[in-house]
């Protein structure tokens, strides 16, 4: 007689969905709900890397992303999957981003600043004054005004990207649009 804790094997086709060498290890509730979120949050994730990296590696960073989350699974919540992805991608392109820069620790700049020439995010905006505002307001705000804007976050999926309560984050949206606004008007007084 088997232990009640062995794992059952796996249907073939959720088997092919989970990553290399880890689906004799998991069992079937396991495996359906790793293919559910690869099927019902993929595009939204190739999207989020190929607006804020190089496009050729966007299928990549996603794949490492749900790697990420298949191991970590019992860590993921289940009623906030998609903020918890977004969450582990910006660690993900963080990490990425790291790994091509070849810069020495003296200088590394102390605060935060955003590279608005290197930046696809923001090229993709189309005016200048917008791109200028935005790069103005530092790195933690434009993530939190794009994760709004372009990924639709808002109250507790914001709050579960950024790792802050519902209000925090409540609070840290309205803290950067008042300063994207009054950089907004910096900008247009001259």
């Amino acid at each position: 007689m088997e232990p009640d804790n062995a794992a059952a094997p796996v249907d073939a086709t959720a088997e092919e969905a989970l990553p290399d060498g880890l689906g004799s290890l998991a069992t079937p509730a396991d495996a359906a709900w790793f293919t559910t979120v690869v099927h019902e949050h993929s595009t939204a994730l190739v999207r989020y890397f190929a607006r804020r990296g190089p496009r050729q590696d966007a299928e990549d960073l996603t794949a490492e992303v749900f790697a990420i989350a298949w191991r970590r699974r019992d860590d993921v919540p289940r009623d906030a999957v998609l903020p918890w992805l977004y969450r582990t991608a910006g660690f993900t392109l963080a990490n990425h981003r790291r790994k091509h820069l070849d810069i020495t620790v003296d200088t590394v700049p102390e605060s935060g600043t955003a590279r608005v020439s290197d930046d696809p995010e923001l090229s993709a905006l189309f005016d200048a004054e917008l791109r200028g505002a935005l790069a103005s307001v530092g790195e933690r705000d434009r993530q939190i005004l794009l994760l709004h804007a372009w990924e639709g976050l808002d109250g507790a999926e914001l709050a579960e990207v950024l790792g802050i309560s519902r209000s925090g984050a409540d609070a840290a949206l309205s803290r950067a649009r008042a300063r994207l606004r009054s950089a907004w008007r910096e900008r247009l007084s001259f």
